[in-house]
Formats: C-alpha cells, structure tokens, sequence
C-alpha cells in the first residue's frame, strides 16, 4: 500500500497549489496517515444539512474520533491548529451529535483530533497529530 504522506509534494515553490487542492490534498493525506496509524476510516467529508462538514470520522479502537484536518502549502502564517476555533469546535461537536444521533449507541466514547498537514513545495509533507485536541465542553478545551 502507498502512504500518500510518504510521498513528495508535486508542486514547486513558484506554483503552489490553490486552497482548495490543499485542502483535499491534505485530507487524503492526513486519512493515509491515521490508516497507517491502526485507525479505521469509516467516512470523510460527512456532512449533516447545510451546518458543515466533519473532515474524517474514524474508530481508534472502541473510541469514536472526529478528525478536523488543516492543511498549509506554507507554515508563514502559523500553525493551522490555532484556525479551529471556538464556532468550528461547535460545529464539530454538532456533528459528531448528528453522527450518533443516526447510530444511537447506547454508549460510545469519542474524541475529537486536529491533523494539521504541512504540504512544503517538492517536499515530503509533515504531518502533526493532536488526539484530544478538545472535548465536547467549550471550558475544558486544551490546545497541546
């Protein structure tokens, strides 16, 4: 099996790629990544109505992961960690609920991940992995 986060970035530093590409790009590798990780994917790009998206929903054993992946062809403007803000956590929270909601489990653990995928021109990309990286209450959000 080839690990797209094992594979050099195509574009050069004159011809980065657009935002969107970044993104989509970045999300297969960041799903490459946990794969080769032990997790398994179930779905990406999950989305609920018109209220949003969760990047990846995966399993990491018997614990229910919502991954939000932020991908930058440049590091100039900081880590794209900081860009999950306190409206993008609501949101995910309101999608792991809707996820659930379809599945009712009577009990389930989850977790909510950061990927953030750093993709430099002609450049294996770097992959940063925060687990936990919140919780469902607002007030006990750590960033690590």
């Amino acid at each position: 099996m080839r690990l797209l986060h094992k594979c050099s970035c195509r574009w050069t530093s004159e011809s980065l790629p657009s935002a969107a590409y970044t993104g989509e790009y970045g999300e297969l590798v960041a799903a490459s990544y946990l794969r080769a990780q032990g997790l398994k994917i179930l779905r990406r790009n999950w989305r609920w109505g018109d209220s949003g998206e969760l990047d990846i929903v995966c399993r990491d054993g018997d614990t229910l992961v919502a991954v939000e992946v932020k991908s930058t062809a440049s590091a100039r403007a900081g880590s794209p960690l900081r860009m999950v803000n306190a409206e993008k956590r609501r949101l995910l929270r309101h999608g792991l609920l809707n996820w659930l909601y379809l599945l009712k489990p009577a009990e389930v653990k989850t977790r909510f991940d950061v990927v953030e995928v750093y993709l430099p021109a002609q450049q294996v990309p770097e992959v940063v992995w925060h687990k936990g990286a919140f919780t469902f209450k607002d007030g006990e959000t750590v960033f690590k």
